[in-house]
């Protein structure tokens, strides 16, 4: 499994420039804001958490639909599943949603805190933005790994893959707003959408990659 996740990294990293093409979109999203609103300080910074959290979402979808095409076109897709026996095909579609979410989601969460800034966001509402992040991107990577593992043998499933996997991240987008808006408005809470957010990744981190293997295994089929 570490030895998939390293392998992923390493493929991540060098091919296609996922990582930069993420956090460059991710910076496009949030420049581009002001100019659509105005110069409005203090509107910048109540609407901040959603902007940042819609733009890590979207900057999140672009590089779903290749967490299994490469594979697939080097044929080690085949081999991993002819190793279902050996290793099961959820454990391996775990491993992979990690690396992928190590190189495409989590430098977007390192960049949240200086893109809060430009929003003129307060600290409080910076932290717990990125906090949130931390915590609710995984799930949009187990969730984005079963429509990937669908669309996988399509030519052109990149566009179906955020299609089919919309539906499924605004809840994790709903509560991850919530509790970011919670943490700096008073009357609104911050404990329990986050945990909710929590426990929605727990829930496909165990649901996804069994979803993600039993379409593969399909497709194989």
């Amino acid at each position: 499994m570490m030895a998939l996740i390293a392998r992923d990294i390493r493929i991540g990293v060098r091919a296609g420039g996922g990582m930069l093409v993420g956090i460059l979109f991710f910076l496009a999203v949030i420049a581009v804001v002001p100019f659509g609103i105005g110069p409005d300080l203090n509107l910048l910074a109540r609407i901040g958490p959603a902007i940042l959290w819609i733009g890590a979402l979207l900057a999140s979808l672009l590089g779903l639909d290749r967490m299994f095409q490469a594979d697939r076109e080097d044929g080690s897709l085949d081999l991993l599943i002819m190793q279902h026996g050996e290793h099961p095909l959820a454990v391996t579609v775990f491993a992979k949603c990690i690396a992928h979410w190590l190189t495409t989601s989590l430098p977007l969460v390192v960049v949240s805190p200086a893109l809060g800034v430009l929003m003129n966001m307060e600290p409080t509402a910076i932290a717990a933005t990125s906090l949130t992040l931390l915590a609710g991107t995984p799930a949009i990577t187990f969730i984005g790994a079963t429509g990937a593992a669908i669309a996988v043998a399509l030519p052109r499933g990149g566009l179906l893959v955020s299609v089919m996997i919309l539906p499924f991240v605004i809840p994790v987008l709903i509560f991850g707003v919530m509790a970011a808006y919670g943490a700096v408005q008073d009357p609104a809470p911050f404990t329990q959408p986050f945990l909710l957010m929590c426990a929605l990744t727990l829930f496909f981190a165990v649901l996804g990659p069994l979803a993600a293997g039993g379409a593969l295994k399909a497709s194989s089929d």
